[in-house]
């Protein structure tokens, strides 16, 4: 197992990486890579200072004759994600990541590299060390807790960055250039009730259950049109109601916020002679939602199993309002960007629906580049909730980055990209969340771009990061800050 990654081209890059590697900063616990980044920096002799938000900005003057030159942020994120494998003992807090050279890449031993976003920082201290390169005026900073919500981003202040460009450090594919990306907002859906007693007669129990599949991150993959298994569940919970009594005991669909529901299951109560027609009806919807989503879900299971009778009930009135408005909520791609074909520019995902015997709880996920267009759909998907008697909160607004195809530092990298390799770099935009959208909503003049090299898996134990991608893109990067726009 090769560890020598100071061996690697180019060096400075790999150096610091290696030492970044060898510094515990899970989210929460970055204590030790900002005091790395901070003594790094005053060896350098740079201007640097740390803010309350624990956010690390540096500025190191332009070179001779590069004063005349836009100013320059270089931004990357400081925590990384702790994951490791079941069989591997290790301590996030304390551990050193053991990366190790694996053919063309760079990864670790049973845990996340790190690669996300510590190639980025590893960058930029190399920009910062080396004084042999060509550049205008130039700023770093060092973002805190970007794993898990943002915190250093949202504790940005305005009015310490100068520069007119910023360089986000933290896109994962070697050759790609994004210019946009989604904010977000959740809504907190509360439905209080009071259980009440089965009613007499003659019932049965069923747990109906939509399941098989594909999910998948609320951003990237909801583009795909895949199915949400929460709203399939009440669109049958719905039209089943229509024709017989059908009593609502509890139900619990979806997972995690920003995950499209996967599986989603209902405990109600039917009419003993009524089970036959419902496991029929169930039956033929799979066939239905077969044929509604040919090519892109293959595994869709809709069925019914008898349970045990529950203690109670939730309230009819309640329940019914519930189903009509989970019918009626947006969910989905709502619009496409015209400036970028093929982007989502707006969604909205329900991701959860649980019930606990006192309340129903909901929450979605609304996604957009453009901030108006998202405060709007949290506005239509509160009016449909409210309608139906429910409380809904909205929270955790951050804005999104509209593209700009007429960036000056797009033109600029552009043909950096091909004087360096000979053709155009890929144009693109994410439907997820980068720490520019919320930069740029406190600096709204920054002109922005997105790159990295070229990172597998991140998030997991199989994080990897490409070595020639590194080398490209950080010649790609010196050869930006020497060819930035006059001011």
């Amino acid at each position: 197992m090769d560890k020598n990654l100071t061996a690697l081209k180019p060096a400075l890059v790999w150096k610091h990486f290696a030492r970044i590697a060898d510094i515990p900063r899970p989210s929460h616990h970055e204590e030790k890579i900002r005091r790395y980044v901070l003594d790094c920096v005053r060896d350098m002799g740079l201007e640097h200072c740390e803010d309350e938000a624990h956010n690390i900005y540096v500025r190191k003057p332009a070179t001779k004759g590069m004063e005349d030159r836009k100013g320059v942020i270089l931004q990357a994120h400081l925590d990384m994600v702790p994951q490791k494998n079941n069989d591997k003992v290790f301590d996030f807090e304390n551990d050193p990541i053991e990366a190790y050279i694996d053919g063309e890449w760079v990864t670790a031993n049973g845990t996340t590299l790190g690669a996300d976003n510590g190639i980025g920082a590893a960058a930029i201290l190399a920009v910062l060390e080396d004084d042999t390169l060509v550049h205008g005026p130039l700023e770093a900073l060092f973002t805190a807790t970007e794993e898990t919500g943002m915190d250093g981003a949202f504790g940005l202040k305005a009015g310490l960055l100068r520069g007119d460009i910023l360089l986000n450090l933290d896109s994962e594919t070697e050759g790609e250039l994004y210019v946009g990306c989604a904010g977000g907002l959740d809504a907190n859906i509360v439905f209080d009730y009071a259980e009440t007693a089965v009613p007499a007669g003659d019932r049965a129990a069923l747990r109906i259950e939509i399941k098989g599949l594909k999910g998948g991150h609320s951003g990237i993959q909801i583009g795909t049109q895949r199915g949400n298994a929460n709203r399939l569940l009440f669109r049958f919970l719905r039209e089943a109601g229509k024709t017989r009594e059908l009593l609502l005991a509890s139900v619990d669909g979806g997972g995690l916020r920003n995950a499209i529901p996967r599986e989603a299951s209902a405990v109600v109560l039917v009419d003993r002679a009524e089970v036959a027609a419902v496991e029929a009806e169930l039956a033929a919807y799979e066939k239905t939602l077969a044929v509604e989503f040919a090519g892109i879900e293959d595994s869709i299971s809709a069925g019914a199993a008898a349970c045990d009778m529950p203690a109670g009930i939730i309230d009819p009135e309640v329940a019914g309002k519930l189903i009509r408005a989970v019918v009626g909520c947006p969910d989905g791609v709502q619009r496409m960007s015209v400036a970028m074909p093929g982007l989502v520019q707006t969604s909205t995902n329900l991701a959860r629906v649980v019930s606990d015997g006192r309340t129903i709880r909901l929450q979605c996920l609304m996604r957009s580049s453009v901030n108006t267009e998202k405060a709007a759909l949290g506005e239509a998907l509160s009016a449909v909730f409210e309608l139906a008697g429910a409380r809904v909160e909205l929270t955790g607004s951050y804005d999104g980055w509209n593209p700009d195809m007429n960036s000056p530092i797009l033109k600029a990298m552009t043909e950096s990209y091909r004087a360096l390799y000979g053709t155009a770099p890929a144009v693109t935009a994410i439907h997820a969340g980068l720490e520019c959208g919320i930069i740029g909503s406190k600096y709204p003049k920054l002109d922005m771009i997105s790159f990295g090299p070229t990172i597998c898996y991140p998030h997991s134990p199989d994080e990897k990061v490409e070595i020639a991608s590194v080398a490209k893109f950080y010649d790609f990067l010196v050869h930006t800050l020497g060819n930035s726009p006059v001011k």
